[in-house]
């Protein structure tokens, strides 16, 4: 059986935005233990030209519902970036997860070969075939900003590694099974 486009984008962003939400719970963790305002890592970026850390959570909330949308046909729910705090985050990116969870796997037959167009400012769009598109801009441009939250997270002292990024991999099994 081969891996269809469904497989490829929702199990992959609803493992990775749920990955997310342990980050920003660690975030808010390490803020309270720490006594230092929230705003210190919310506000947070790694250069003066990028995104801080609400931004960064609110574009890879965007970049899934986005990129599902694209590839389904359904519509997703339009959220205002209004995020001040950790639990307004988590609330978005738990939102964006119920939509992605309620997207029937059979809107995506054929979403492969379907023509995507992305605004990318005034009267341009690139056009992409879906596969592509999904490949080479939606997943790319989601895991860009999930890791730069990370590394924001970690450059501030979170303590979060390698495992917290990965999330649950694999299946456990007992010793001799």
């Amino acid at each position: 059986m081969s891996l269809s486009m469904y497989q490829a984008s929702i199990p992959v962003f609803i493992r990775a935005l749920n990955v997310l939400t342990t980050l920003l719970q660690k975030g808010a963790q390490h803020a309270k233990e720490q006594g230092l305002p929230p705003e210190s890592l919310l506000e947070a970026r790694l250069a003066p030209d990028m995104f801080n850390l609400v931004e960064q959570v609110q574009r890879a909330s965007d970049t899934s519902k986005g990129s599902a949308e694209r590839l389904s046909g359904v519509p997703a729910p339009r959220m205002p970036d209004t995020e001040k705090t950790f639990e307004e985050l988590s609330q978005r990116v738990a939102k964006t997860v119920d939509y992605l969870e309620s997207l029937d796997p059979a809107r995506f037959e054929g979403s492969e070969t379907r023509t995507v167009l992305l605004p990318v400012g005034g009267d341009t769009r690139l056009e992409f075939q879906g596969d592509d598109y999904l490949l080479s801009f939606g997943l790319p441009n989601f895991y860009f900003h999930v890791t730069t939250a990370y590394d924001i997270l970690r450059h501030r002292g979170v303590q979060v590694g390698k495992r917290d990024f990965l999330g649950v991999i694999g299946k456990r099994l007992a010793v001799g099974a």
